[in-house]
C-alpha cells in the first residue's frame, strides 16, 4: 500500500521567483532525501492575482506521513523555509494512502479534484474508467488519513493555524490540458466536480526529482 502527501498554495506574483528558487534548489531535496520519500512532483496554474502550486509526493507507505524522520525535519525548517511559509495563502496539505489507482506513467497535465466528505464507493471501477479517455495516462484516488496529517509540528506554528483537509482526492493525469478538460466535462460525475474545494484547475507540471537523483 503506497503513500501519498500533496500540498496547495498561492504565491503572489512578486514573490514567485523566490519561491520557486526555494522549492527546486532546497526543499525539494530536503523532503525527497527522507526516508520513505519516493518523488515529488510541482505543478502550476495561473490565477489572476497568484501563482497557485500543487505538489505531489509519492511515499513508500501511508506510515511516511507521520514517521519520525519526517516529523524532525518538520520541526526544524530552514531559514528559507521559514520565510517563504508565512507568504503563501490558501494553503492545503493532506497525507494518506493510493486507495486506487489505474493506468501507466504520468502525464505532464493534471487535474486534482478534493473530496470534502466522504471516498466514493465505485473507487476501482472509476478509475479504471477514466483511463479509458483519449490521452489520458493514469487516474488515481487518493485517501487521506487526517488523524497522520494533523500531527502539530513547528513547520504549522510558522505558516500559522491548522492545515485545510479533505475525505480524499482525485487526480487525472493527462498528455495535455484538453484531454483532462474533456475527461472533467464527460467522464466524471457532476457531483464530485462541484464539490471540490479547490476547484477544477488544470495543472502543468514544472519539475520532478526522484529519489534516485538525490
Amino acid at each position: 500500500m503506497s503513500g501519498f502527501l500533496i500540498v496547495w498554495s498561492d504565491v503572489r506574483p512578486d514573490l514567485n521567483t523566490d519561491y520557486l528558487h526555494w522549492f527546486t534548489r532546497e526543499h525539494a531535496l530536503e523532503r525527497v532525501s527522507t526516508p520513505g520519500f519516493l518523488s515529488v512532483r510541482l505543478f502550476t496554474t495561473r490565477l489572476p492575482t497568484a501563482h497557485r502550486y500543487l505538489i505531489l509526493y509519492d511515499l513508500e507507505s501511508p506510515e511516511v506521513v507521520s514517521s519520525p524522520a519526517y516529523v524532525a525535519k518538520l520541526n526544524q525548517p530552514s531559514q528559507w523555509t521559514q520565510r517563504v511559509f508565512p507568504t503563501l495563502t490558501n494553503f492545503m496539505r493532506a497525507g494518506g494512502r493510493v486507495a486506487h489507482e489505474a493506468g501507466m506513467g504520468q502525464g505532464s497535465t493534471i487535474t486534482a479534484l478534493t473530496l470534502p466528505d466522504v471516498m466514493p464507493d465505485n473507487g476501482a471501477t472509476l478509475v479504471a474508467d477514466l483511463v479509458n479517455g483519449d490521452r489520458i495516462s493514469a487516474a488515481r484516488l487518493y485517501e487521506t488519513d487526517r488523524e497522520r496529517t494533523s500531527v502539530k509540528t513547528k513547520e504549522k506554528e510558522v505558516r500559522g493555524g491548522d492545515d485545510r483537509s479533505f475525505a480524499g482526492m482525485l487526480v487525472v493525469e493527462g498528455l495535455d490540458e484538453q484531454a483532462v478538460r474533456q475527461t472533467l466535462a464527460r467522464q466524471i460525475a457532476p457531483e464530485l466536480v462541484r464539490g471540490s474545494t479547490v476547484g477544477t484547475a488544470i495543472y502543468n507540471q514544472v519539475f520532478c526529482l526522484q529519489k534516485r537523483d538525490t
